[in-house]
């Protein structure tokens, strides 16, 4: 019997999943196909359960969270971030929750600190906003969330002055602002205070470059799109279904 795995997402007709997991499978000979499970409500995610050739699925906008109701359990990691974004699916169709976006995210981060980075901004509060708050905390890297809304303890954009940028070395951007078409895009911050000594990371990951990761880098700043994430997320995806 095929195996089929997949993405549940809304509008995922761009997705790096499907090409990634499709080529794996031709090129180390596998009996299994990767399909974009496109669902404009998640209720309808009930029906993608019933088929017995569905093994495993990643999760991306905006389903991280709202899936979570749908699991028969959670692996603790995930329980603690909240978001998941890898289910396996174990006999007899049990779903389990996993995260591997804060594994993805943690070790392509770590070549891009430098000893100046003891804190993080991180721009947007989505469910892969999440898991990037789970890795920095296991980092020792203290974070603020930075919301168009804020919460009590957040920031709003308004807030983010000089001394807050030159506080905040990391600045990570988890909103959809500059993805492809709309590239032009990019997260309201005060650019003229990034230095050298910051790291601009975009989980973006279409275009490479994106204008906040240009915007960084007329600054000086390292800066880091979400590829190498995905890949890595992809990667301990595999690994879980397989387990």
């Amino acid at each position: 019997m095929k195996k089929v795995y997949g993405l549940l997402g809304r509008n995922i007709s761009y997705s790096f999943s499907k090409g990634y997991f499709s080529e794996k499978f031709e090129k180390e000979n596998l009996d299994c196909e990767y399909n974009n499970f496109d669902l404009t409500q998640i209720k309808d995610f009930i029906e993608i359960t019933k088929d017995p050739h569905v093994q495993g699925l990643n999760v991306t906008i905006p389903y991280k969270e709202e899936v979570i109701h749908y699991m028969d359990d959670l692996d603790p990691i995930a329980k603690e971030i909240g978001a998941i974004n890898v289910i396996k699916f174990d006999k007899g169709q049990k779903l389990k929750g996993y995260n591997s976006d804060y594994y993805g995210f943690t070790e392509s981060l770590k070549p891009l600190l430098n000893k100046t980075i003891k804190k993080a901004l991180i721009l947007g509060t989505g469910g892969a906003s999440k898991a990037i708050a789970y890795a920095l905390s296991h980092l020792n890297i203290d974070y603020t969330f930075v919301s168009r809304n804020p919460d009590f303890n957040e920031l709003s954009y308004s807030d983010l002055d000089e001394d807050i940028i030159q506080a905040y070395k990391l600045i990570i951007n988890c909103t959809p602002l500059g993805t492809h078409p709309n590239i032009h895009n990019y997260p309201d911050i005060p650019y003229e205070y990034i230095t050298k000594n910051h790291v601009l990371y975009d989980l973006i990951y279409n275009p490479d470059e994106t204008t906040f990761m240009s915007k960084g880098k007329e600054k000086g700043a390292t800066v880091s799109n979400g590829l190498q994430m995905l890949i890595l997320q992809a990667e301990k995806a595999w690994e879980i279904w397989n387990m």
